[in-house]
């Protein structure tokens, strides 16, 4: 089976944990501090916050934000459920704006429209969630303006996106956002085995998820309600979480990271390629916005109208031909768990469509052209009617 994704580990990799496990620290030693230091001088953020998952670091980045009960985070229905997960972990209500047909990103026009919907009826959002699907960056000039106009806050989802730009500048650099989210899982751009990061240019929220991170407790004395008992004082001061990250994910995403621009070149060489053998074929290829360097986490084809087979039928061609192909992602909206609150499929019309017709190819940067030429030998034997 040729995964839809995969790892890439070295001996430089393996070495380098290996040392840790050496070491005297496997949890909260030097390489968390070093590993963040790294990412946030990549992106060009100023402040770094490693956790055990994305997930996690949704999380404490819209607690940050002071998202709670009352509140409503928006987001896209075409991502993984953590995206809005997020919003209901800190009691808030979740909606979604429909996707652009194009990038498959939350559509600016859609979100303007909503808004101007939800001033009028008394519920703008706390907080949006762009995500950066497949790792192509959202309209984040347009987000940030509507953000300015109608108050909300912005977290980047970029969990894809590591690597990539937006007009020229790194992604994470939160020009346009107060939080952005990287995922380190094993299919990601690099990986650390788990593990997920906050970056930001504001002090007062990289310290709140700083210790939301481990259990709400500082050993600052500066943070404290009255002077310390002594060297071993600590207090509790909120109600954090076990989101830490090991010694040993951090330096494995150390290491990944000096080959993080290879990587991404990598795949922009293989997404080239599928371009040209996929021609001429009933598909719809992903298209780039000129303003923007995708990290190409994910390359998703979707089958056109005409295609003489269907989307589902497809899928288990390709999987009995070895392809191990996937789908990105079920809408949000459409699971059991949103379904109860009064979600219908057809309320994002663009996301349905998207999904109707979307498969996920292998793309990671070790894929070799032999591989790559039997993925699109499969495809044109699934499209056969």
């Amino acid at each position: 089976m040729i995964p839809y994704g995969r790892q890439d580990i070295t001996q430089a990799d393996i070495d380098a944990v290996i040392a840790v496990l050496r070491s005297d620290f496997l949890t909260q030693g030097p390489q968390v501090p070093q590993f963040e230091a790294a990412v946030t001088a990549y992106c060009g953020a100023r402040h770094g916050v490693a956790v055990n998952s994305a997930t996690s670091a949704l999380h404490i980045a819209c607690l940050a934000l002071d998202l709670g009960a009352g509140d409503w985070l928006w987001t896209t229905p075409i991502s993984f459920t953590a995206s809005a997960n997020c919003g209901l972990y800190c009691g808030a209500q979740v909606d979604f704006v429909d996707i652009d047909p194009r990038t498959y990103n939350l559509c600016p026009d859609a979100l303007e429209r909503k808004l101007v919907q939800a001033e009028a009826a008394g519920r703008l959002p706390k907080v949006v969630v762009a995500v950066h699907l497949c790792g192509q960056p959202c309209d984040m000039a347009r987000i940030q303006a509507l953000s300015q106009r109608y108050g909300f806050r912005i977290i980047e989802d970029a969990s894809h996106a590591i690597g990539g730009r937006y007009h020229g500048k790194p992604i994470g650099n939160c020009e346009y956002s107060d939080i952005t989210v990287f995922s380190f899982h094993p299919v990601k751009i690099v990986t650390t085995a788990e593990g997920g990061m906050a970056v930001t240019n504001n002090d007062g929220l990289a310290s709140r998820m700083a210790l939301l991170r481990s259990h709400g407790i500082t050993r600052d004395a500066a943070q404290m309600t009255h002077a310390p008992d002594g060297p071993w004082y600590y207090q509790q001061i909120d109600l954090g979480f076990n989101y830490r990250m090991t010694e040993m994910q951090a330096v494995l995403g150390i290491s990944q990271l000096t080959r993080i621009d290879e990587y991404v070149s990598r795949r922009h060489a293989l997404a080239a390629r599928y371009g040209e053998l996929l021609a001429g074929l009933p598909l719809i290829l992903p298209w780039q916005h000129p303003d923007t360097y995708s990290g190409l986490h994910l390359y998703v084809i979707r089958l056109q109208d005409t295609a003489p087979v269907n989307r589902h039928d497809t899928f288990i061609r390709l999987r009995e031909a070895g392809i191990g192909v996937n789908v990105h992602y079920i809408p949000i909206h459409t699971q059991p768990y949103y379904a109860k609150f009064g979600f219908q499929p057809e309320d994002f019309p663009q996301a349905m469509r998207y999904y109707e017709s979307a498969i996920s190819l292998p793309m990671y940067p070790t894929l070799a052209p032999d591989l790559q030429t039997a993925v699109v030998g499969a495809i044109k034997k699934a499209l056969q009617p």
